[in-house]
């Protein structure tokens, strides 16, 4: 069998993040966390992640400053965006300019993201 993805799954809302684990738990090696602040802390210390997926819109840090800030430490791992919303300037220019590899609507298309997912790490 091989080894499963790791997974870095970063949203203030505690539902998501339950949600995110019942659907995610079984297919990759799923870490959450809570914050921008927090989720750089896990990336830190945990080597294996390949893969962050971080909401849009949280308190202090959002997802694109998270993610522009754990790129430039970790340029390796895959980045994806989730929004409740349309996407915005700043989501398109994350997508033009490579800091992300794709963004996800909410509410969560499981299989889009499972897919994505995988595919991204060929």
């Amino acid at each position: 069998m091989s080894k499963k993805i790791s997974v870095l799954y970063v949203d203030d809302e505690p539902i998501n993040l339950k949600l995110f684990e019942l659907n995610f738990t079984d297919i990759f090696n799923l870490i959450t966390a809570s914050s921008g602040f927090q989720g750089l802390e896990i990336l830190e210390n945990n080597p294996d992640i390949s893969v962050v997926v971080s909401d849009m819109r949280m308190p202090k840090m959002d997802g694109i400053e998270f993610i522009g800030k754990a790129k430039t430490k970790f340029p390796h791992i895959v980045y994806f965006i989730l929004t409740g919303f349309e996407i915005t300037e700043e989501i398109s220019q994350a997508l033009n300019s490579n800091l992300i590899n794709k963004y996800f609507r909410k509410p969560f298309n499981f299989k889009e993201i499972e897919s994505s997912i995988s595919s991204a790490m060929g």
